[in-house]
């Protein structure tokens, strides 16, 4: 994820990650998970309210969060945490309809797990997350107007086909495409 506007100190740290998680033993292990990969849990959140404030004092370099949590649920928790900060976010849910897979995508979420996920799930779920927000700003920063992402289905069984461009206003617009047709299709 380096580029050439990372500094050395920058490359040499650990990922810093918030865990939004309600359910506490779920929450424990992907923490000790996180940190047997050689992540940074900068903090641990059991309700959405607790995720926003909390992305919000310790700036996060990526969230994990469940979907459905307590007080303030995980889609509209990702997308406060947006609104005030890019930055790449993971969802996790018992939950793998594809109207909340479109909605959490619609609001910039860059991975999604589907509960019970397997452990070598996880990092590959976070690295791509982590590499495309980076191949998001470093596209930004080169003034492009739009990139086009794929985010894999758990298990690599489909996906969802994203173009992610920066609007007029300044905001940022995410929308699904279509899929290819064909043998090649993915």
């Amino acid at each position: 994820m380096a580029d050439e506007w990372t500094t050395e100190d920058e490359r040499d740290r650990r990922t810093r990650v918030l865990v939004a998680e309600d359910e506490t033993i779920i929450r424990l292990d992907l923490c000790g998970l996180l940190e047997q990969a050689g992540m940074d849990v900068c903090a641990a959140a059991r309700n959405g309210e607790e995720a926003v404030e909390l992305a919000r004092s310790t700036r996060p370099d990526l969230a994990l969060m469940d979907v459905r949590m307590p007080q303030l649920d995980g889609i509209e928790a990702a997308r406060r945490i947006l609104e005030e900060r890019p930055l790449p976010i993971v969802m996790l849910t018992a939950h793998g309809d594809e109207d909340l897979v479109a909605l959490a995508v619609g609001i910039g979420v860059f991975g999604y797990l589907v509960k019970p996920f397997r452990e070598q799930d996880l990092l590959p779920a976070i690295h791509t997350a982590l590499a495309r927000h980076s191949d998001l700003a470093s596209s930004r920063r080169a003034n492009n107007p739009k990139i086009d992402i794929f985010i894999p289905a758990a298990g690599g069984r489909g996906g969802w086909p994203l173009t992610v461009a920066s609007g007029e206003d300044g905001s940022t617009d995410v929308s699904l495409r279509d899929l290819p047709a064909g043998p090649g299709a993915r």
